[in-house]
């Protein structure tokens, strides 16, 4: 059974929509550069039956990431549903990072994702469709958080880019842009957060949206 590529499967939020698709019976092809990748899919595995498959790839590294989505494919059948959550997440204000660190950011957060997308969204077409979800954030920018503000602000409009162009074959492209840190126990426990993921993959055709911001309780 087709099921879930998650790129960036880290604890928190890549574990949890790991868990989220998994759950539904859905297989998972996990994929991150760290070696922690492997303690996600065990961890996803005490939570459910579904096959759990564990890659590690540089999603920064073209080569590396195309040969872990053809494992990916290899063992489970071209995937329902592709996650990107692999982001470099710092704190850098205007003019602290050198050029190259900026362009590290970017090709994690951005091209990553854009390579990932290209990749997979031509084969679930000719599947007959599928959903690819970019983790978004930032949907202000915060000078103190440049680069990822750069980056994120790069993440809509490549979503937006992407569902012009492969919305019309079937695949349905969204963002879940995160508005905050990412916490267990609250409003954006990485638990909530996932089922954002699982409710957009859900949408039937006429209902599709491409932007799903988790709200965030003031108070009073």
């Amino acid at each position: 059974m087709p099921g879930l590529v998650i790129v960036g499967a880290g604890a928190g939020l890549g574990a949890a929509v790991a868990a989220r698709f998994a759950r539904e019976g859905l297989p998972v092809a996990a994929i991150a550069r760290s070696e922690s990748v492997h303690e996600v899919a065990a961890a996803v595995r005490t939570q459910t039956s579904a096959p759990v498959l564990a890659l590690r790839a540089d999603s920064a590294d073209r080569t590396a990431l195309y040969a872990a989505i053809d494992a990916a494919v290899d063992a489970h059948g071209v995937p329902d549903v592709l996650v990107y959550n692999a982001a470099i997440i710092q704190s850098d204000r205007p003019g602290e990072l050198s050029r190259q660190q900026h362009l590290d950011a970017w090709s994690v957060n951005v091209l990553g994702a854009m390579d990932a997308a290209t990749y997979l969204a031509p084969q679930m077409a000719r599947a007959g469709g599928g959903t690819v979800i970019i983790t978004g954030g930032m949907p202000q920018p915060v000078s103190s958080r440049t680069s990822l503000s750069l980056s994120k602000a790069g993440v809509r409009a490549l979503t937006q880019i992407l569902d012009q162009e492969y919305s019309p074959l079937g695949v349905h492209v969204a963002t879940v842009t995160v508005p905050g840190a990412i916490l267990p126990g609250t409003d954006l426990d990485p638990d909530l957060i996932a089922e954002h993921y699982w409710a957009l993959h859900q949408q039937p055709r006429t209902q599709w949206q491409h932007e799903i911001v988790p709200s965030i309780s003031v108070p009073a």
